[in-house]
């Protein structure tokens, strides 16, 4: 067999001389065009179908169902939500630092274990605490093998595509809320506890394979990022400017939270889940209780969001490479708000689908922009850190929103008032964005990683 190391010589016979220590490429990063990177995005976009279309899509209708079935409040099913929530804002740190050290595709397997063993749990589930328990351990699963680890690994492998990467990562999510409805109709013909197994199963089967496609570095591989080597590049012709979004610096841990950037794109994140985790939780239900449809045809008239969500995730990861991404947030944030107002005083069903086009747009364009627009700022270093200590901070809206939301549900028997509080809260988070600018250079000046 052909060393993968070696290249044509000058001389038909001359022997080929490689660097000692030059890696090397793997079989999948051969006999291919396509950057293996794109793989790993693939592959990455699977996962997050699996999660999505198997918990994150289908906990409104479990909501649903346990309510029913145990008559626990809607404030006591939504704390699950939270408890999810603030799981992985105290995990996210460690986390950053066991991705640093172990690298993404470990950890994503560790992490559908867990999850595919946190479903065999919920089927078990006969009392609240247990609930609590089992979905805690489902929690921790789908952190691990989730947003943080997915987006380190689309990070690492592009800049320059940076957005699209992570965009398209992401649209496997939006994939998943499609999928979801075969979770619905299993709910419906076997049950939920029946449910839960088949879903632990198919983690197991369908995840770990996909987990395996994951790399670390591209340099492990003998590659660089984008599948462009600097050294051969073509030279830019007279006139041309390469445009680049990412900072020529890279931040520490400790430079990173010392700027204002931080803590302003923190809090702005924050302030979009507010209505992004409340809705996760409370759409079907809102739809079922309050304008009274049936849980088959509330799942049925929600299907355009998550279509518009892979829409506006597949436009904003280009959009985000080549304009700037925090205007393009700001804007997001009051679509946020808008749809969720229209959500509120809907009285049919085109206003309910009016609210889709507002919140799954503005969703898909946001969604990407927030891991990118952090590495843009802070390069790649320590993204996997900084991303992770973030959570502690985006928590603030994803523990917050559904718990507000229902509560509010549970003292006055509708949404309402709930989901107008939320959009004021996401129009005025617009405001952190907008102070959110590019941070200066560290002090400790540390050698630029890109030209």
């Amino acid at each position: 067999m052909d060393d993968p190391n070696s290249h044509p010589s000058a001389s038909a016979g001359a022997p080929t001389v490689q660097p000692p220590h030059a890696p090397r490429q793997s079989l999948w990063a051969r006999g291919s065009g396509m950057f293996y990177g794109w793989k790993i995005v693939a592959a990455s976009a699977g996962i997050q179908m699996l999660s999505a279309s198997l918990l994150g899509y289908a906990f409104g209708q479990y909501v649903v169902l346990l309510s029913r079935e145990f008559g626990w409040s809607k404030t006591a099913i939504s704390a699950a939500s939270s408890l999810r929530e603030a799981e992985s804002g105290v995990l996210g740190p460690v986390q950053g630092y066991l991705l640093s050290r172990f690298g993404p595709r470990r950890i994503c397997q560790v992490g559908i274990v867990i999850f595919a063993l946190g479903f065999f749990l919920f089927s078990l589930v006969q009392t609240l605490p247990q609930f609590y328990g089992a979905f805690l351990v489902m929690a921790v699963g789908a952190s691990l093998s989730g947003y943080l680890t997915l987006t380190y690994a689309a990070v690492e492998w592009f800049e320059r595509k940076r957005s699209t990467a992570i965009s398209l990562t992401a649209g496997g999510m939006a994939i998943g809320g499609v999928v979801v409805r075969i979770t619905v109709m299993s709910l419906e013909t076997f049950g939920w506890r029946e449910t839960a197994v088949f879903s632990g199963i198919i983690m197991l089967l369908v995840g770990l394979p996909l987990a395996q496609v994951i790399r670390f570095h591209p340099s492990d591989m003998g590659l660089h990022p984008d599948g462009i080597d600097p050294a051969t590049e073509a030279p830019l012709a007279p006139g041309e400017v390469r445009r680049s979004t990412a900072t020529t610096y890279e931040f520490s841990l400790r430079e990173a939270v010392r700027t204002r950037a931080f803590w302003f794109i923190g809090l702005g994140h924050a302030s979009s889940l507010f209505i992004v985790s409340a809705i996760n939780v409370h759409l079907i239900s809102h739809l079922t209780e309050s304008l009274g449809y049936t849980l088959g045809y509330a799942s049925t008239i929600v299907l355009p969001l998550p279509m518009l969500f892979m829409a506006g995730t597949l436009l904003g990861g280009p959009l985000g490479d080549r304009y700037d991404k925090r205007w393009l947030v700001v804007i997001c944030m009051f679509m946020h708000a808008t749809g969720i107002l229209v959500l509120a005083y809907a009285q049919n069903v085109e206003m309910v689908l009016a609210f889709q086009v507002l919140h799954g747009l503005a969703w898909g364009f946001r969604g990407p922009q927030m891991a990118a627009i952090r590495a843009d700022y802070f390069g790649r270093k320590s993204f996997a850190t900084i991303l992770g200590v973030s959570n502690l901070i985006i928590i603030i809206g994803t523990i917050s929103g559904p718990v507000i939301a229902g509560y509010m549900y549970d003292r006055t028997g509708n949404y309402q008032i709930g989901f107008v509080i939320l959009a004021a809260i996401a129009a005025a988070g617009s405001i952190f964005f907008v102070l959110g600018t590019p941070p200066p250079p560290p002090v400790t000046a540390p050698q630029p990683t890109s030209a």
